[in-house]
C-alpha cells in the first residue's frame, strides 16, 4: 500500500483554493494500487487532502497531536470538518502529549513524514511561522530523503 501525507498552512487565499484542490487530486490520482491518506486534519491543506483522499478511495489515517487538539479549533466549520473525517479515518494515531504544543505538532507532522512515502506540502516556500510549520515539516521530509511535492502558486501571499 502507498502512503501519502499531507503538510501545510491552515490559511490557504480564496484564489489559490481551486489550484490546491487540482493539484491534490492530481498526486491521489496518480498512483496504482491501493492507497492510505495520513493528515492530521487541521483546518485548510489538510482537511482539503483528507476529503479528496476519500473521494479518491484512499484510507484515511488521522494523527492526532494532543489530548486536547479539539479544543484547539476556533472556526465551528473546521471542528465539524475534523469530527466528520475523523469519524471517517481507518485508524487513529495519537501522540503522547496532553496539550497542544509547538511540539505536540512537530511530533505529529515529523510522525506522518516518517510513515508516508510522500509528502504532500501545501506550502508557499517560506520559513515556519513556529516549531512544526509546514516549512520545517517538509525540511524534515526531504532531509529523510522523502519525495516532496509542493502545492501553491508563484506570487500568491497567504495572510
Amino acid at each position: 500500500m502507498k502512503r501519502i501525507g499531507v503538510t501545510g498552512h491552515r490559511s490557504i487565499p480564496d484564489e489559490l483554493l481551486g489550484h490546491v484542490r487540482e493539484g491534490l487530486r492530481a498526486v491521489l490520482r496518480g498512483h496504482q494500487g491501493p492507497l492510505e491518506a495520513l493528515s492530521s486534519l487541521a483546518d485548510g491543506a489538510d482537511q482539503l487532502f483528507a476529503d479528496i483522499a476519500l473521494e479518491c478511495g484512499a484510507d484515511l489515517t488521522v494523527v492526532i497531536p494532543s489530548g486536547d487538539y479539539e479544543d484547539t479549533f476556533e472556526d465551528p466549520d473546521a471542528l465539524a470538518g475534523y469530527r466528520r473525517l475523523k469519524h471517517r479515518a481507518t485508524q487513529e494515531v495519537r501522540m503522547a502529549f496532553a496539550r497542544s504544543t509547538d511540539e505536540a505538532y512537530y511530533a505529529a507532522g515529523a510522525y506522518i513524514a516518517d510513515s508516508c512515502d510522500r509528502l504532500v506540502a501545501v506550502w508557499d516556500g517560506l520559513p515556519a511561522r513556529g516549531h512544526g510549520g509546514t516549512a520545517e515539516i517538509v525540511s524534515y521530509a526531504r532531509a529523510l530523503g522523502k519525495p516532496v511535492t509542493v502545492i501553491w502558486r508563484a506570487g500568491v501571499t497567504r495572510d
